[in-house]
């Protein structure tokens, strides 16, 4: 591949200079200029043309939010925001990933639940993904996606007539990492209120940030939205999103109650929460009746989960490429041979109340 060019964006020359080492250690990445304020990013965007850039929130003369906002309109560039791990901070960066960023990561990097060798791997890996997919541009409104907007609230009221018993599927089981969060935003937006059943989301996010993001979801949306908690019981309407701190599972009580277990121990997987900690368990609560969905990220989280959901009986919808900002997680999927429909994101909302 060619070599991708990578600007660098922190107020702190600390900073500059780990990111700067850590990225330039691949032989397929070259830093093409540092910056230590938005002011210089700006500029530097326009004359050094980098394929990606990295950018801090807090900067003096003018911050990351206001910098990420004007290359976004003028000079438009894949952008991942270095952001502190508090809960002002994920408020920002959620600012950040609805203006146009695809992806943030921490400020300070020894917050990650992984080693400093596994954070480089990933942060690697994640520069030159991004670098080659470039801006995801905005769907552009034709007949088609008109058409499908118009399938989307029609099948609103074709669910809502329909009787319990009709409903082979018993929950919506969503997995999802790198560009996850304006993914869900634009999908969980479209679900009716009167939505039949339980959802359950894992999302790759650091503590601080779930119940924030949730809590966003839950002001954009129609159904509730929360942070899940230790014993919360699943309901039809109602999407709980897997904490940061720990795996979210799902189990039975003898009362037939399904409710929401988490476990702050690492275990065996690479992120927290994770997707296949969280589809396995469905898959053994909702033999045959669970709908797994899994969208744009990196890597294969959700694999041995959503094939042991699909031994069982349950259905997968995989996000496509051409709206995927990462096509990793869904490939994986994919090239398994498991999805039963592999759908734009834009489509997902409508085939999900369909199957409902």
């Amino acid at each position: 591949m060619e070599m991708v060019k990578v600007l660098v964006v922190d107020d702190s020359a600390f900073m500059r200079n780990i990111l700067t080492n850590m990225l330039s250690s691949d032989h397929d990445i070259t830093i093409v200029g540092t910056a230590k304020d938005g002011l210089e990013a700006i500029e530097k965007v326009a004359s050094l043309k980098p394929d990606i850039v990295t950018m801090d929130v807090e900067m003096p003369r003018m911050d990351g939010i206001t910098a990420l906002r004007h290359i976004m309109e003028k000079t438009p560039v894949p952008v991942i925001m270095v952001s502190s791990l508090t809960d002002e901070g994920a408020k920002v960066t959620l600012d950040a990933l609805e203006l146009g960023a695809v992806d943030f990561i921490p400020k300070n990097l020894s917050d990650l639940s992984v080693n400093i060798v596994m954070i480089k791997e990933i942060l690697i890996e994640k520069i030159k993904l991004i670098a080659k997919r470039g801006i995801l541009r905005k769907p552009v409104r034709t007949a088609a996606s008109v058409a499908a907007e118009r399938r989307t609230q029609d099948l609103h009221i074709a669910m809502s007539q329909r009787i319990t018993g009709e409903r082979k599927t018993a929950v919506v089981a969503i997995g999802t990492s790198t560009g996850g969060p304006k993914a869900l935003q634009d999908l969980i937006t479209l679900l009716p209120k009167e939505f039949p059943v339980p959802i359950v989301i894992a999302q790759h996010m650091p503590p601080n940030f779930t119940g924030p993001f949730a809590d966003r979801l839950n002001q954009c949306s129609e159904i509730e939205v929360r942070e899940a908690a230790e014993g919360d019981v699943l309901k039809p309407g109602l999407a709980l999103l897997a904490p940061g701190r720990g795996h979210m599972r799902v189990t039975r009580r003898r009362t037939m109650d399904v409710v929401v277990t988490i476990s702050e121990n690492k275990e065996d997987y690479i992120y927290r929460p994770s997707v296949d900690a969280l589809m396995l368990s469905i898959s053994e609560c909702f033999p045959g009746r669970s709908l797994g969905v899994i969208l744009t990220g990196m890597g294969n989280d959700g694999l041995k989960g959503l094939t042991e959901l699909k031994r069982l009986g349950g259905r997968i919808f995989a996000q496509n490429e051409q709206t995927c900002v990462v096509y990793g997680m869904p490939k994986a999927v994919v090239d398994a041979g498991i999805a039963d429909k592999v759908l734009p994101l834009e489509e997902m909302a409508g085939e999900i109340i369909n199957a409902v």
